[in-house]
């Protein structure tokens, strides 16, 4: 064969390779379809037990079932679908206040936003209807505890909680923190290393340092930066560098403040490093209603060994979020053209890059990966009946009279970990007629967003120490 007949015979081949490997069918995975349920309510015994322990608890693992908090918001009489509404319109306003957060920096470290050994756990609350974060938790601050209501919030580090007396106070299902009555609160001088820590700190008249932090949002925190006592179930924490909030004004209701997750030299899991090892985990169940058990956890149980584990990068401009490397996105078993790691990269200004965040909902993508992963999404779910868009949701479908269908499959690909998700995970109700729309959404902003709702049942490990993040499958209970 002469070397034309052998370049037309290497084109054909490749041709034909290429059309046996595009119309190789493609994998799919049964989606039980469901509406939107009414979330459950908090009983005031199940609450007593978050507090005092319902059974005798080691010191190497804790764990309280997860119960749902959205009684505690005005809206929790609203329809299912109402609730569901106004949880995309706050996280909308919680992407742009981290993609904010992450230009600030970008431009102007000193200019961002103040941000915000045994094991021991608390439950993890998911709260469709309240304000800053989705998912809540339940502990003692000072000595005696007093128990209230915590935004978990991986985006943001101080952590804070409102005091009285109050000059500007949202309401908050518990009694407000009185720190005269607490043995354990102690002021913290302005001139020592813990008060140089904040990004923004001051001092009052009394030579006290003052803390403040606002939120992309704009909701805010001020007050007096202290140090006290955090009790999970009978697990006492000392020492914890703590804002006592008396000017708190923002979409905060419910809760009675925040413990910040992120990397920051402020965080709980930075504060409380050397005890649990720099370890914690957390399983977000179910959205709206689900009587499965959710935990977050401290120390070395946190570590589930079925998790499969991708590296944290490190943003030299920005230390408080969870960097991690995506190289691309597969559907049906094959790789989406034209999303690689390069939309997602993280260079050394710090644009770019994919954070692991529990307070966004939906994942938000890049807009060029975005467009790529829906378009094949719905090339592979073609035989599903379209329905109008809904919300930020541009792919829906009408599932109505249906009870089960099957759909794509989609697995995440990060550096060293392919993570696929169950189908609920990523096609999800919008109604309760039947509507189920595809759950990612595109950005302009050069920062994606891995969301809670693609998290959904997986127990997601934050090991620090290791410089870590990994995924473990069916592990909630």
């Amino acid at each position: 064969m002469d070397r034309i007949g052998k370049a037309i015979f290497l084109c054909l081949f490749v041709f034909i390779s290429s059309s046996l490997s595009f119309s190789a069918p493609l994998q799919y995975q049964t989606l039980i379809v469901t509406s939107l349920p009414r979330p459950q309510t908090l009983s005031w015994a199940s609450q007593q037990e978050s507090e005092l322990g319902a059974q005798p608890q080691s010191q190497n693992t804790l764990s309280l079932d997860l119960h749902h908090v959205d009684i505690l918001s005005p809206a929790f009489n609203s329809t299912p679908e109402s609730l569901f509404k106004l949880r995309l319109q706050r996280d909308g306003v919680r992407v742009k206040a981290l993609s904010t957060l992450a230009a600030v920096t970008q431009t102007n470290v000193s200019a961002r936003a103040v941000r915000g050994a045994p094991g021991f756990s608390s439950s993890v609350t998911s709260g469709l209807a309240q304000g800053s974060g989705e998912y809540f938790t339940r502990l003692g601050v000072g000595t005696p505890a007093k128990y209230v209501y915590m935004v978990l919030d991986t985006g943001s580090d101080v952590v804070w909680v409102q005091c009285s007396p109050c000059r500007r106070c949202y309401t908050q299902s518990d009694p407000v923190f009185n720190p005269k009555k607490s043995t354990s609160f102690l002021g913290v001088s302005c001139g020592s290393p813990l008060c140089r820590r904040l990004d923004s700190p001051g001092c009052n008249n009394r030579k006290k340092c003052l803390y403040q932090v606002s939120y992309g949002d704009g909701s805010f925190t001020v007050g007096e930066f202290s140090t006290e006592t955090l009790t999970f179930r009978r697990t006492r924490v000392k020492n914890i560098a703590l804002g006592c909030g008396h000017d708190n004004e923002g979409l905060f209701v419910g809760a009675a403040g925040l413990l910040g997750l992120g990397r920051g030299k402020l965080s709980f899991p930075t504060q409380a490093g050397r005890r649990f090892g720099q370890k914690f985990s957390y399983c977000l169940v179910d959205r709206s209603a689900s009587s499965k058990p959710s935990s977050i956890l401290f120390g070395e149980s946190a570590v589930s060994r079925k998790a499969v584990f991708t590296p944290l990068l490190t943003n030299p401009k920005l230390d408080t979020f969870y960097y991690v490397g995506l190289n691309g996105i597969s559907v049906g078993g094959v790789r989406v053209p034209g999303i690689t790691a390069s939309l997602f990269k993280l260079d050394a200004a710090g644009n770019g890059g994919v954070i692991v965040d529990s307070g966004t909902s939906v994942t938000r993508l890049t807009r060029p990966a975005y467009v790529a992963l829906r378009n094949a999404f719905r090339i592979g779910a073609s035989n599903l009946k379209r329905a109008p868009d809904f919300s930020l949701f541009d792919t829906c479908f009408d599932l109505s009279g249906k009870t089960e269908v099957k759909v794509p499959t989609v697995v995440l690909h990060f550096t060293g970990a392919d993570v696929p998700l169950p189908a609920s995970n990523y096609l999800i109700p919008v109604d309760s007629d039947g509507k189920f729309c595809f759950a990612f959404a595109g950005t302009m902003s050069g920062l994606s967003i891995i969301g809670n709702i693609q998290q959904q049942g997986f127990r997601v490990v934050f090991d620090l120490a290791s410089n870590r993040v990994g995924f473990a499958p069916r592990s909630c209970a």
